[in-house]
Formats: C-alpha cells, sequence, structure tokens
C-alpha cells in the first residue's frame, strides 16, 4: 500500500500510536486532555497525505530540501500547532520531539504492512521526510516568533513600570536630604539609596533600549548641534569624581563639531569609560582621544588590562554578553552588571551610521575606537530610517 492512502487509512490508528508519546510531555502543571493533546495532528496528517499526492519536479525536491520552498497560507498546520503548544507550557525540545514521535509511528505501522520495498516506497519515504521536516521548520519558525515576542514585551513591560516607583522612591530621598534634621547615618543611608536608585535607572533605561532595539523599532537619535570635545570633557569629569583613585587623560584635536545626539554620545562615552575602569589595571591611566577627521570624528577610548580573547571580541557587541572582570574574585559577588552597555553602545553608533570596534592584545592593551560620520545638518536621517 502506498504510504499516502495507508496514512488516510489508519489516521485514527497513528493519533492514538503519537498520543501516547505526547502524553509523557505535557507539564507537571499542565491538564491536557485527549482532545487538546491531539490538537491539529489530523490537520498535519492531512498537509502530509497532499504533500504526497502532489506532483513534485527535481527541482522543486531541491528548493524544499533547503528549505526555499514558498509558504503557504498563514498559519499552517504546524504553525498553529506550535502556537498551541507554546501557549500550553510546551518548551521548545517538546514540540520538536512530537514530532520525532509521529515519524517514527508512521515508519513503523507502515513498515509491518509492508512484505517488500519497492522504488517508489523509497520515494513516498523520501517525500515524507521533507514534509515531516517542512512541518518542524514551520513550528519553529513560528514558536520562535512568540518566545522572542514574548520576551521582548516582557522587557519592555517590566522597565516602563520601574520607571515610576524608582523615580518616587529617589525623589524622597532627595527631599529628606533637604529638609535636614537627619544625623550622619542617616544621612548616608539617604545618599546611598539616591546612588541605588541611579544604578536601578541606568539598567531600566539599558533594558528599554535593548527592547526597542530588539523590537526593531530602532534607538530614537535626536541631532542637534554639539561639540563632541565639551561632552568628552563632561564624561572624563564625572568619571574623575565618580573614581577619584584612577587616572584619566584626554587628548582633543581637530574640528570635532557636529550634528548628533548629545545625550546618546554621552551613553556611549560612560559606557567605554566605564568599561575600561572595571577591566583595566588599577594604577595605569586610562587615555581617551577625540580626533576631527574632515569626514568624521572618531573617539578611542584605551586601557591597560589582560586583553579580550578573540571568542569574546567576537561577541562582545551582543546583549546578555560580559566579559570577566579584573575585580571579580573569589571573595567577591560577580557583578551584577548585564551586559547592554556595549550592545547598546553599537547601536546607537549604528543608528547615526557609524561604526565601532575593538582590539585587545597583551602588548597594546584595549582600545576601543568608534567613527560618527560628520553631518552639518539636524535633519540627516538616522540609519535604518530608510
Amino acid at each position: 500500500m502506498r504510504l499516502a492512502a495507508f496514512i488516510t487509512e489508519n489516521t485514527k490508528e497513528i493519533v492514538a500510536d503519537w498520543e501516547g508519546f505526547a502524553l509523557t510531555l505535557v507539564p507537571a502543571d499542565q491538564h491536557l486532555g485527549s482532545l487538546t493533546l491531539r490538537d491539529h495532528i489530523e490537520e498535519l496528517l492531512t498537509f502530509i497525505v497532499q504533500d504526497l499526492e502532489s506532483a513534485q519536479t527535481d527541482a522543486e525536491q531541491t528548493e524544499k530540501s533547503r528549505g526555499d520552498k514558498a509558504p503557504g497560507p498563514y498559519p499552517s498546520a504546524a504553525e498553529t500547532h506550535a502556537s498551541l503548544r507554546y501557549d500550553g507550557g510546551f518548551d521548545m525540545d517538546q514540540m520538536v520531539s512530537e514530532y520525532r514521535a509521529l515519524r517514527a509511528s508512521i515508519v513503523k505501522l507502515w513498515g509491518t504492512t509492508l512484505t517488500e520495498v519497492t522504488g517508489q516506497d523509497l520515494k513516498d519515504l523520501t517525500r515524507f521526510h521533507e514534509a515531516i521536516d517542512q512541518s518542524v521548520a514551520e513550528s519553529i519558525r513560528d514558536y520562535t516568533k512568540k518566545l522572542d515576542l514574548s520576551r521582548n514585551l516582557f522587557l519592555g513591560i517590566l522597565s516602563h513600570d520601574l520607571r515610576n516607583p524608582l523615580g518616587a522612591i529617589s525623589m524622597s530621598a532627595q527631599l529628606a536630604t533637604k529638609i535636614g534634621g537627619l544625623n550622619e547615618r542617616q544621612g548616608m543611608l539617604q545618599a546611598q539609596i539616591q546612588e541605588s536608585c541611579t544604578r536601578a535607572s541606568e539598567i531600566v533605561d539599558n533594558l528599554l533600549d535593548l527592547t526597542r532595539a530588539r523590537l526593531g523599532t530602532g534607538l530614537p537619535i535626536v541631532r542637534d548641534k554639539m561639540d563632541m570635545g565639551f561632552v568628552s570633557h563632561q564624561l572624563i569629569d564625572e568619571m574623575r569624581v565618580l573614581h577619584p583613585t584612577r587616572e584619566f587623560q584626554l587628548k582633543v584635536t581637530g574640528d570635532v563639531g557636529g550634528f548628533w545626539d548629545k545625550a546618546r554620545i554621552g551613553q556611549v562615552l560612560s559606557n567605554l569609560l566605564g568599561n575600561a575602569v572595571q577591566y583595566g589595571f588599577r594604577g595605569v591611566p586610562i587615555r581617551m582621544t577625540v580626533e576631527g577627521l574632515p569626514k568624521a570624528v572618531v573617539l578611542c577610548v584605551h586601557n591597560e588590562g589582560a586583553p579580550i580573547g578573540p571568542d569574546a571580541i567576537r561577541s562582545i557587541f551582543s546583549a546578555m554578553t560580559r566579559a570577566q572582570s579584573n575585580e571579580d574574585t573569589k571573595s567577591k559577588p560577580i557583578s551584577t552588571n548585564l551586559g547592554l552597555g556595549l550592545y547598546i553602545s553599537r547601536q546607537i553608533v549604528t543608528a547615526h551610521g557609524g561604526t565601532i570596534s575593538v582590539k585587545s592584545s597583551e602588548v597594546d592593551g584595549t582600545s576601543f575606537t568608534v567613527t560618527f560620520p560628520r553631518t552639518d545638518d539636524v535633519n540627516a536621517p538616522v540609519a535604518g530610517d530608510g
């Protein structure tokens, strides 16, 4: 019996065999009934039968094997199955294992009916595996989309809803300090509250930026006339106050004026200088240069420290990536830094149409170089605006 006919005539037996396996995957906190478990399995089998019975050229088979087949109407049975599995609490491994079980069930049951295997049977089996693989790909794609959307919405909602209570805490601490009447110990505690709120607000801002970047809306850039050297002096002065035991050197040359987003540029510099403080050797100056070129302004932040390994350099501008700090020790908790600073810095630089790169070695130290194209137009388009 041809495989397509076998599936059509034995759908109930196939579903029952598969369902026994699916029951072992039900999340512990779920109580899914038989109808819920077998959702869209019959539709998946119908798709497989239709694929087996349809004509297919060698070129179409090659295209399908490469994953280049044009998608059909959305949602397909596989995509709907993925959505329901996601909503039901199944993880991706569990969902994919269902397809492995379905594949095994059909091949096993069909094999018991064959007295001999013909060339046509082998062709049917090949087409069957292609159909299963296509369904798996559609399910994974749909599941991944929902997972990404859920994560980004969670980050957006979390960071947005944290801003108001953090602002209220910070404002209350500031007012208590201004009112006075606090002893030295209470004043120290109030100052600690303000500092902690500031750090938490920075994390919230980073999460918001991460969410914008991940959702594809891009980081908002507001260009205005500014002097890159002036902003650099401001950031260096701030770093000297925050880290009085560290030495910072700044050199500005050439024309460094143009139209950029001053706040965002400050964010990039703060991230790079903070990174140099965290990973640079103590007692060695952190050097920053700002050079005005005819068509761009180039910033460079340099520190001496343990070199960044080749593998780390390849992923250092990715979200949630963090190198081992020189200050991390067994007796000191690992930093709670989320590793968003360099990722967001790259997003800001890219939005300005610029580039950011890093070089690191034991001999030359670590240097982050940022190039911001020069523009005299406040309305210059933001990269990605189209």
